[in-house]
């Protein structure tokens, strides 16, 4: 993954206080046990949004679901790279994820 990619979503979780990004491997963001958001090896971000959210987002950057081994994951979207790398206008749809991940049911952890 391109080390600029990476430094840019660190920026991007750093955007909500206390939220620790996590992964070695596969950068990610969760809450309770629900990831809201992760890096792929390519460098793409995947974002978990809600419905009206997701279909606002995907019609507004012409992006798409994400779909990862084959398998289209329907609650998250496809990051284009340029709004990736906007700060200010990312931090406000991550900050939608966050708040959807607080909607869902907490999981337990394997620990």
């Amino acid at each position: 993954m391109p080390a600029e990619t990476l430094a840019q979503y660190e920026k991007i979780v750093a955007t909500i206080p206390g939220l620790e990004r996590k992964g070695a491997s596969v950068p990610y963001t969760s809450l309770n046990g629900n990831m809201f958001s992760f890096l792929e090896a390519d460098g793409t971000l995947a974002l978990r949004l809600s419905k009206e959210d997701r279909e606002e987002f995907i019609n507004r950057f012409n992006s798409r679901l994400h779909t990862a081994y084959g398998i289209v994951q329907k609650e998250y979207v496809d990051v284009p790279a340029t709004l990736l790398h906007s700060t200010a206008e990312m931090s406000r749809y991550f900050a939608r994820s966050y708040e959807y991940a607080k909607t869902l049911k907490s999981k337990p952890t394997k620990r």
